[in-house]
């Protein structure tokens, strides 16, 4: 197994879209890259520690890529948005890989280059890309938060649409059912 931390807005959507990925083992929702010790979610949302809403993604190479977590990482949200996705605002939710090793961030620097150039977007990329530090779990009532609360209106309007986007984007690699 293999591990890939991404932020990219709010860890809810995150979480319920790389879920759906074959070759991925676990999805967790927590925070990294700020200055306090295990902050808690109210913490994280008053922007006061410098944390990004994070999922940590268990994956089997064997099955899925690096590479192809990569590009579900940049169609899953819009990397041209400084810290912010949508109407959520604040640094928690900003673009961010947090690389493991050199491979990895090498491989995070060279796509975001490339999509930079593509002209893809018609803005730059802001996504930060930083050596991973420390990862620190989000409280319980945050696992599997799509699938357990699809029905409260941020899941419908906000979570739900992503979602079936991701679906058709990545058809040829989600999970059976």
């Amino acid at each position: 197994m293999d591990t890939a931390i991404f932020g990219a807005g709010c860890f809810w959507c995150v979480e319920a879209q790389f879920q759906l990925l074959d070759g991925v083992e676990s999805v967790t929702s927590g925070f990294s890259g700020g200055h306090v010790k295990n902050p808690s979610y109210k913490e994280v949302c008053n922007g006061t520690t410098g944390h990004a809403e994070v999922c940590k993604i268990v994956f089997d190479p064997a099955k899925i890529s690096f590479e192809e977590l990569l590009a579900a990482f940049w169609k899953s949200h819009d990397p041209t948005q400084l810290n912010r996705q949508g109407n959520d605002i604040g640094t928690q939710y900003r673009s961010v890989i947090f690389y493991m090793d050199e491979k990895q961030k090498q491989l995070a620097e060279k796509y975001k280059k490339e999509l930079d150039a593509s002209g893809a977007w018609d803005k730059p990329i802001v996504t930060e890309i930083s050596p991973f530090t420390a990862f620190y779990k989000a409280e319980d009532y945050h696992d599997n938060y799509f699938n357990l609360h699809g029905e409260e209106s941020y899941c419908q309007f906000v979570v739900g649409p992503k979602v079936e986007k991701f679906k058709k984007v990545f058809k040829e690699k989600l999970k059976a059912h």
